[in-house]
């Protein structure tokens, strides 16, 4: 009977290292997929705003690319912006195509036209969209509020974190 109780008590062993390995096994990569897509959004937050490009040539193409948005990822991971929006209180929205903003680095949304680069994306607008008086609004690809800024008149205001 010892040498039953042996090989029985090592199979018994080896069930309970393999079932142990098993259970790291399936939680590993679940902790690691964690790790590996956090949610980010918070680190994304409107910078600047540099609004109403002044003078009577307001719609030309060059005045246009002067006026933009800068979003600016503090976070130490690139954001998939993909799917996000832009928008100003009158419902003009910009959205984000395949576009990655790398960590600690930011991008300026142009209104005007241009040649979308890693540092400068262009919404390829004729007509100005941030006013004197506005809202700049970020939305992630879920609709949710990132980041809002206003400013004009007396108010400046910064807030829509969630």
């Amino acid at each position: 009977m010892t040498v039953s109780a042996s090989v029985i008590a090592r199979r018994l062993a080896a069930a309970v290292a393999a079932a142990g390995a098993l259970v790291g096994a399936a939680t590993l990569p679940a902790t690691a997929a964690d790790h590996a897509h956090p949610h980010h959004r918070e680190h994304v937050q409107i910078s600047n705003v540099h609004h109403d490009s002044a003078g009577r040539h307001h719609r030309s193409s060059h005045s246009l690319s002067r006026e933009y948005v800068v979003l600016t990822n503090s976070g130490r991971h690139a954001v998939n912006l993909s799917g996000w929006t832009l928008s100003d209180r009158a419902g003009h929205t910009y959205t984000f195509h395949h576009y990655r903003l790398d960590g600690r680095s930011s991008v300026r949304v142009h209104t005007g036209f241009g040649r979308d680069t890693r540092t400068d994306l262009y919404q390829d607008r004729r007509n100005s969209v941030w006013d004197r008086r506005d809202t700049a609004t970020l939305r992630d690809n879920h609709r949710h509020v990132v980041d809002t800024v206003s400013w004009g008149g007396d108010r400046h205001h910064r807030g829509g974190r969630h």
